[in-house]
């Protein structure tokens, strides 16, 4: 899966950031600051705690970038910053309370059906517990193991697991719940069930 924190970064700007040129750190930040704000956004689904999740990121990142030793691409190395960043922010209770923001639609008069898949799995993954979300997405999304979640989080891996299938059990309580009409969801499409 192609990843926003696939950028190639070139040795040139590697060095002068490791040196703290400023040059060199801002390539970096503007190479990945797409890929860390999104992360950071799906992970707290608030976009002023993902602005201070990024801005953490980058500070740790800049201070430590000397430990990186290029074994693994460097957003790669940045993105489990981010993550960890992420969880740390939403184990500190800092998150703030945003049960939906509405998806962007294309200014048509009727929306894509690509758009309403979309604007549902938003909706739906809003409606998740803040660790569970991030669990899933991590999982899903992001491509990382239970046991490279377990690291992440300070815990085991069952319980990476178990926070997964949490996150799949309210996932098919929102399905069941909409198939009987409940007010609790917006109508779900299959892009969400390919997640179950």
């Amino acid at each position: 899966m192609s990843s926003l924190f696939d950028a190639v970064v070139d040795e040139d700007t590697l060095a002068l950031a490791r040196g703290g040129d400023r040059v060199g750190l801002e390539r970096l930040y503007r190479a990945f600051e797409r890929a860390v704000f999104t992360l950071a956004r799906r992970m707290t689904h608030c976009p002023d705690a993902a602005a201070d999740v990024m801005q953490n990121t980058f500070l740790r990142a800049f201070r430590s970038i000397h430990q990186y030793r290029g074994e693994a691409p460097f957003g790669h190395w940045l993105r489990s910053i981010c993550a960890t960043e992420a969880l740390m922010h939403l184990r500190a209770g800092r998150r703030f309370l945003e049960l939906f923001e509405p998806a962007e639609i294309p200014d048509e008069k009727e929306p894509a059906v690509e758009d309403i898949c979309q604007f549902d799995l938003e909706k739906a993954l809003s409606l998740l517990p803040p660790l569970p979300r991030s669990v899933l997405w991590l999982y899903h999304v992001e491509g990382y193991n239970h046991a490279e979640i377990a690291a992440l989080c300070g815990k085991t891996v069952s319980f990476s697991k178990s926070q997964l299938s949490r996150a799949h059990g309210r996932l098919r309580q929102l399905l069941a719940d909409d198939a009987q009409g409940a007010p609790a969801a917006a109508p779900l499409r299959p892009p969400l069930r390919s997640l179950l």
